[in-house]
């Protein structure tokens, strides 16, 4: 099973190899086996990606919004017209079930490409009037930026960043994750066919230094990362002793907060997506579940029955409902923090272990795992696992959920499943995330901010939110009489 691209890297336009540069190799979570290799960016090539792009920009700015909008909506058509391929690619690259990448991936990207294809045009500066005199603000791109995306989901993060980049008339360098390398030099080739201009979004491969390289790169004004809250502090770091726009979508140990009223079926329904979907490596995963004391037994009852259930694979089948972790280092870590959860005291209801499957032996699989009689204490109840591992925790009140809810240093996300929707609304005006759920978990619209509060993230992805991040305002003072001066 081979994916091998036409080269590692792709600037101004066109593939480019660095064959100095170390190997990056790309491995198919569910079997082990190396699907590709790639090489990682040299110094040079990180300087022929960013001058691509910093030649460029001007003239792509200088277009009327409406014009590079179609160029975006071109690519999202594309994306979808070639959803199925990409899906695949997805699925070799990240071992996610295709079920999901058919649904949840490139889909994305488009959606996000065909918004901010749209909404730019309309996104400008306003007008003041001062009695005579007046005002306007111009709503103007920052110039080159620089994209770092993750792992979980490559092509979405590619497409979350470089479509409110390019629309306000940026131009972007995007790394994607050394695990993930593949997708984002898809998106690259249809960017091209759609008609987007060389050097407008360049795709360069490449491990933490060549982030940081991109990042302290004199000529780039912005960087935007996802990824997890230690990287995230490292560029944060890095950006901001240069005094340039950064936004940061990080990590999160997220509530999802189940009151005794809730309909029992939702909740169960939103508190597996919240922590299963994707094999659990979602940012905002609900991963600490607090259930109040008279639907606890319940509601573990039914969640337990409900994951028994789930079909662990093929990826590539769809049929199955859950794929590998991304990479052995992964598995090793949630296997550990498995470990750390039975130590702690916690108890296993069900998962924990390694599922055998016939063709899959070097597959990097891990049961969906539920442990009860969680405290906040826990290090599975404090630190971010990313896989599927849910720690349920009960509660008596209201105004104590919401307590034991914020005690975190992150703050992405959370739910709250309940019929009282004046509590529900109450609730999430109390819990400090930057998205929040209510009956309902994990959906994302591009239409939507998304970001976190606290350590999970400074800046948002998404909705006008994000066009705003990726521009900056001229103020202009226009006199219409004469100037008074006292000289």
């Amino acid at each position: 099973m081979k994916a091998q691209p036409k080269a590692s890297h792709y600037i101004n336009g066109r593939h480019v190899e660095d064959e100095q540069g170390p190997a990056l190799p790309v491995t198919y979570p569910a079997t082990g086996e190396t699907i590709a290799m790639l090489h990682a960016a040299t110094s040079n090539t990180v300087e022929l990606a960013v001058e691509a792009a910093r030649a460029a920009q001007p003239a792509w700015a200088r277009l009327k919004p409406v014009e590079r909008g179609r160029i975006l909506r071109r690519a999202a058509d594309l994306l979808r017209e070639r959803n199925a391929e990409l899906a695949r690619l997805e699925t070799l690259d990240t071992g996610k079930a295709i079920q999901e990448t058919l649904v949840a991936d490139a889909a994305s990207a488009a959606d996000a490409l065909e918004y901010f294809g749209g909404a730019v045009a309309a996104f400008g500066g306003d007008y003041t009037d001062l009695g005579g005199p007046f005002a306007y603000t111009r709503r103007e791109p920052l110039g080159v930026c620089v994209g770092i995306g993750a792992w979980n989901y490559p092509i979405q993060v590619a497409g979350w960043k470089s479509a409110p980049a390019l629309a306000m008339g940026n131009a972007m360098v995007f790394k994607p994750s050394e695990n993930t390398p593949l997708s984002a030099l898809a998106l690259a080739e249809i960017y091209t066919e759609a008609g987007l201009p060389d050097g407008i979004f360049n795709v360069v491969q490449g491990f933490g230094d060549v982030g940081a390289a991109l990042a302290s790169h004199e000529a780039v004004a912005k960087v935007s990362m996802t990824g997890s809250v230690p990287t995230g502090r490292k560029v944060l770091s890095l950006a901001g002793s240069l005094m340039k726009h950064a936004t940061m979508e990080l990590g999160g140990k997220s509530p999802l907060i189940v009151f005794d009223d809730a309909d029992l079926e939702n909740a169960v329904g939103g508190a597996m997506l919240g922590n299963f979907y994707s094999t659990g490596q979602v940012c905002s995963n609900g991963t600490r579940v607090f259930v109040q004391k008279g639907l606890h037994d319940r509601f573990v009852e039914r969640l337990v029955e409900r994951t028994k259930t789930i079909r662990i694979g093929d990826p590539l089948d769809p049929e199955t409902q859950m794929g590998p972790l991304v990479s052995k280092a992964q598995h090793d870590k949630v296997l550990g923090y498995i470990a750390i959860g039975r130590d702690e005291g916690a108890t296993l209801r069900h998962g924990g272990g390694v599922p055998s499957l016939q063709g899959f032996e070097g597959g990097c699989f891990v049961e969906p795992t539920i442990f009860t009689d969680v405290t906040d204490s826990m290090r599975i109840a404090r630190e971010e696992i990313f896989g599927p591992v849910m720690t349920v925790l009960s509660f008596d009140d209201e105004d104590e959920v919401v307590t034991r809810a914020n005690d975190t240093e992150f703050g992405l996300a959370a739910g709250v499943f309940t019929r009282d929707l004046p509590r529900a609304h109450r609730v999430v005006a109390e819990l400090q995330a930057g998205t929040c759920w209510i009956n309902a978990y994990n959906l994302t619209p591009v239409e939507v901010p998304f970001g976190g509060y606290k350590q999970s993230g400074i800046g948002r992805e998404n909705a006008l939110e994000a066009l705003r991040h990726y521009s900056q305002v001229k103020s202009v003072y226009v006199e219409t009489g004469d100037v008074a001066s006292p000289y």
